[in-house]
């Protein structure tokens, strides 16, 4: 990846400098407002952490949730995530709320937190003004916010166009890696899980990895529309018949290379959409009208497993069932045991996926687990990431010199 890396600039260089690093603390919380997964504060520890240790001034930033622009709320506030930082920092993160005008104190070695960057006007239109005010008391720009990649917004985009010095943060750096050695140069066979309820939303990475993988694997509501594209009947199952024909083309295009795509042969249906449902386990040629395939059989089961185990790469997104209900959870247990257990290189990504990952506690046994989401599938479907496109921009040699070690006073306003 043609960008600079903060692990190109070496710590002496940091020493002093104002460096503006965008996170993803897009974090969840419980129903009394305590927050309820800190992982996505503790991957940013990392580029934190270098920083301060190499005397830098540090300001971090990040949205959370979806304010509207000017008028924050205190659900929407980054304080208990600056509170949760200084706990595991071990010093004070205090948190400047009107920060755009860079009056606030900050000391080399400091650390602030700069509230919730969607409260400020300007910030989701992606405003260069905004972006250039900003820009001002920034020495280094640093995102470590792969998770929001794919968002063309102020402190994402137009900030790192700006800022003297652009670099991407060590978790940017290790999801953009781990992905390249997944698509880009995967040993093969490569095999893409797909899964989810409709074709409609994942027709574009679909259409994309049918030209790079060996096996396209399908699950949920997808492999429900493939398997009608076929001929099977698939009863009252969510499927799109609409799509049919784009089913089709993706099959074609992938046998233009010799590639396959994986469907179950044998399913779990069910009389309806309930945990106690009445179940039954059919080949997929005998699903009987008004049922609904909720889960893959034990023979596809076993048909799955062997094909990952044979893989040299795996990309996972999306689990083969409803595996929320016990009942049919089955499939993307066997699935999650088959990535756990393969020899091949594997990377898992979206919401369900890390839910399916952790339900069945095999953390530790995937090589590379994408925090991303949005923009993990958006890498898959081959979109250009409007933050990455900027840290590209940035890439020119000229780009890359950072600026003598400021005086850290507060700079008028110009008139």
């Amino acid at each position: 990846m043609d960008f600079l890396r903060l692990s190109d600039i070496s710590a002496a260089e940091l020493a002093g400098k104002r460096i503006f690093i965008r996170a993803d603390f897009n974090v969840p919380f419980d129903a009394d407002g305590a927050l309820s997964d800190d992982t996505r504060i503790r991957a940013a520890l990392t580029g934190i952490r270098a920083c301060l240790d190499a005397g830098a001034a540090v300001m971090l930033t990040s949205h959370l949730g979806r304010p509207r622009e000017g008028a924050l709320t205190a659900a929407e506030s980054l304080a208990p995530v600056a509170s949760h930082l200084a706990k595991l920092l071990g010093q004070p993160v205090p948190l400047v709320r009107d920060w755009t005008d860079g009056r606030f104190e900050l000391a080399p070695g400091g650390i602030v937190m700069l509230e919730n960057c969607r409260g400020n006007p300007g910030e989701k239109a992606d405003d260069p003004a905004l972006a250039a005010r900003i820009a001002r008391f920034v020495d280094l720009y640093v995102n470590d916010a792969f998770g929001t990649a794919h968002r063309r917004e102020c402190t994402l985009h137009a900030l790192a166009l700006a800022a003297p010095v652009a670099c991407a943060g060590p978790l940017m750096t290790a999801e953009l890696d781990a992905l390249g050695r997944a698509l880009a140069q995967p040993a093969r066979p490569l095999a893409a899980i797909v899964a989810g309820s409709k074709v409609s939303t994942k027709l574009t990475i679909l259409e994309s990895l049918a030209d790079k993988v060996d096996v396209l694997v399908l699950g949920g509501g997808i492999a429900n529309t493939f398997l009608a594209a076929r001929g099977c009947p698939v009863g009252a199952s969510l499927h799109e018949p609409d799509l049919l024909d784009a089913a089709r083309a993706v099959e074609r295009r992938l046998a233009e290379h010799a590639g396959v795509v994986w469907l179950p042969e044998d399913v779990v249906v069910a009389d309806r959409f309930a945990p106690d449902a009445l179940t039954r386990t059919l080949h997929v040629d005998d699903v009987p009208e008004g049922w609904m395939i909720l889960d893959i059989g034990p023979d596809s089961r076993d048909s799955l497993a062997d094909v990952l185990q044979r893989a040299g790469t795996i990309v996972w997104n999306g689990p083969v069932g409803v595996f929320e209900m016990d009942a049919f959870a089955a499939g993307t247990r066997a699935l999650a045991t088959a990535v756990a257990a393969s020899p091949a290189y594997s990377i898992a990504g979206g919401g369900d996926t890390l839910a399916a990952i952790a339900r069945f506690g095999i953390t530790e046994d995937i090589d590379y687990i994408s925090t991303g989401g949005g923009a993990f599938l958006e890498f898959l479907e081959g979109r250009e990431l409007p933050a990455l496109a900027a840290l590209r921009a940035r890439a020119r040699p000229a780009s890359r010199r950072l600026p003598p070690t400021p005086v850290f006073e507060n700079e008028p306003e110009p008139a």
